[in-house]
């Protein structure tokens, strides 16, 4: 009985000693220092200084650094560590560009059993996890470009994102750029390639997760981000850059169904609303805050707990992509909002467009056009102290390419009063004021804000839909003739089917001046956008 009772004592010393292990080994304390990398090595060299005050995360709780550039914070076998980039100073960039300002700490690596890697075991926890920093001149005014969803599904489309859209901008004046999820389309052996695309823009560039981005063979949403993770670092971090303050955040939460199907619901999360708390306690109430995510803000299911923190601040911005559609919203106290003026929530347009959909022009590239009638394209930021500014940029187009009007080649002199000008200004919001005139000596009309289905889109499908079996035809004829073709010849591609339409926000309508003498006619339409930028379009009617 009593050697009974003495190998029952033992169990219980192992087991507390054991389960006593598990808890240090999987709720450690990092330590590191965050130096000014004076010669570029990504090495604290012995002669290379601490930086003072500097904010590091787990993602959770944000420290700063001491006097001598040191931090201290707790990990658990889950954690990525990083630093908050300050203005002034910049964290290295890789070969693509992609800044590299994390430590991940994951001692057993990822799950098995994804489809694509995630993150191969770190090991123990080392001594001293160092950020270089380096300075960087930051003026107050700058600009950065914004992509919504890139998302190609094979090289392919990669190939036609850097014709499209990357040439255009290799040697911008931007200093950075931002992708707002949705990289690829759910094949995430596309990063790799898409990133070298993108690093040929030559600035760095901050990514978001999109639902495309994950992993779909995970149990959960805590592993579905894993591969992210391996290629671009926490799904969740801050950065300062020049008087800006940028918060980027994953809002897509992956979820297996009752019949283990892969599924994602919209929600910034506990976890996330903790970080961006204690993130903004170092943020003057003064500074203009950008928050960066995929799904739009109205979708998410804890909208009202991000609105809440950033409610007292009188210049904030959000940005979303994902829909395929160009929209602003203006957020009030429906969603959580109540600052002084509603906040403004920036839904951007796809460089994808409608996913690399159209009939392909002249050099094999698809038209795209969004289903809200509005050409592929990006966004290019100007961000000047607390306020900023918004252009959006068409692909392959003009700067000043900022409206399609739609209006019939030829109408009657007595018909010309019933006919409707419909104007789509691409980067329109409620806020802009829509103008036309008929000829150069004619007065300025104001035109009014009907959001509606964008009747050219409307055309263009029809169009894609009446083709649709001559493109099944033509697709048959592709298989059938391939056989007679020379070994390396290739008959040519066609684009696929568009899709829906969707309404559009950003459309204004008038009619045309009653009774028009006969003869051509130039139609003259001028917007002013809610930052006060003017653009301008022209339409060449007959009046018979």
């Amino acid at each position: 009985m009593v050697y009974k009772q003495w190998n029952f004592a033992i169990l219980i010393v192992i087991l507390i000693f054991y389960g006593i292990g598990s808890s240090v080994a999987a709720d450690s304390t990092a330590t590191g220092t965050v130096f000014l990398d004076t010669n570029g090595n990504q090495v604290k060299d012995d002669n290379e200084a601490g930086l003072p005050g500097v904010r590091v995360s787990n993602g959770q709780d944000i420290v700063q650094t001491d006097a001598n550039g040191q931090y201290a914070l707790t990990v658990t076998d889950d954690t990525i560590l990083f630093v908050i980039k300050p203005r002034g100073f910049m964290t290295p960039v890789d070969e693509n560009r992609l800044p590299k300002f994390y430590y991940i700490h994951k001692p057993h690596g990822s799950p098995e059993g994804l489809k694509y890697a995630g993150i191969a075991p770190t090991g123990p926890l080392p001594a001293s996890i160092d950020f270089p920093l380096t300075e960087q001149a930051e003026a107050d005014t700058f600009k950065a470009l914004v992509f919504g969803d890139t998302q190609p599904y094979n090289m392919q489309e990669i190939e036609w994102l850097a014709h499209d859209v990357i040439e255009e901008i290799i040697g911008t004046d931007a200093v950075f750029g931002i992708s707002l999820g949705d990289l690829v389309g759910d094949d995430l052996s596309l990063f790799h390639p898409l990133n070298e695309v993108m690093a040929t823009v030559g600035i760095p560039w901050y990514n978001v997760h999109g639902n495309h981005d994950m992993n779909f063979l995970a149990t959960d949403d805590r592993y579905a981000d894993e591969t992210f993770e391996r290629v671009y670092g926490p799904a969740c971090y801050s950065f300062d850059w020049g008087p800006v303050h940028f918060i980027n955040i994953d809002n897509v939460n992956f979820y297996r169904d009752a019949e283990d199907n892969p599924r994602y619901s919209s929600e910034v999360g506990e976890q996330q609303l903790t970080f961006i708390r204690n993130d903004l306690a170092f943020v003057p109430k003064d500074q203009l805050v950008v928050v960066s995510f995929h799904i739009p803000l109205t979708e998410m299911r804890d909208v009202k707990e991000l609105m809440n923190l950033l409610g007292d601040r009188p210049h904030t911005l959000s940005l979303s992509a994902h829909t395929h559609v160009q929209r602003d919203d203006f957020v009030g106290p429906d969603h959580g909002w109540h600052g002084d003026d509603a906040h403004h929530h920036h839904n951007h347009a796809t460089t994808s467009g409608s996913w690399w959909r159209g009939a392909l022009d002249e050099v094999g590239i698809p038209h795209t056009t969004m289903r809200d009638g509005a050409p592929n394209g990006y966004g290019i930021f100007t961000f000047s102290g607390n306020q900023y500014a918004i252009r959006f940029k068409a692909a392959r187009r003009p700067a000043d390419y900022q409206m399609n009007i739609w209006v019939p080649w030829e109408v009657a002199s007595t018909e010309t009063g019933n006919t409707d000008v419909v104007v789509n200004v691409f980067g329109g919001t409620k806020r802009s004021t829509v103008e036309i005139r008929l000829g150069e000596a004619g007065d300025w009309e104001p035109m009014t804000y009907t959001p509606q289905e964008d009747p050219y889109y409307k055309a263009l499908k029809a169009r894609d839909d009446t083709n649709h079996l001559e493109r099944r035809l033509y697709s048959a004829l592709r298989e059938t003739m391939k056989s007679q073709l020379k070994e390396g010849s290739e008959l040519p591609q066609r684009g696929r089917v568009i899709s829906g339409t969707a309404k559009s926000t950003h459309i204004w309508q008038a009619k045309l001046p009653a009774n028009a003498p006969a003869g051509t006619h130039v139609i003259y339409v001028r917007t002013t956008d809610m930052f006060g930028q003017i653009f301008t379009g022209r339409r060449i009617i007959r009046v018979r």
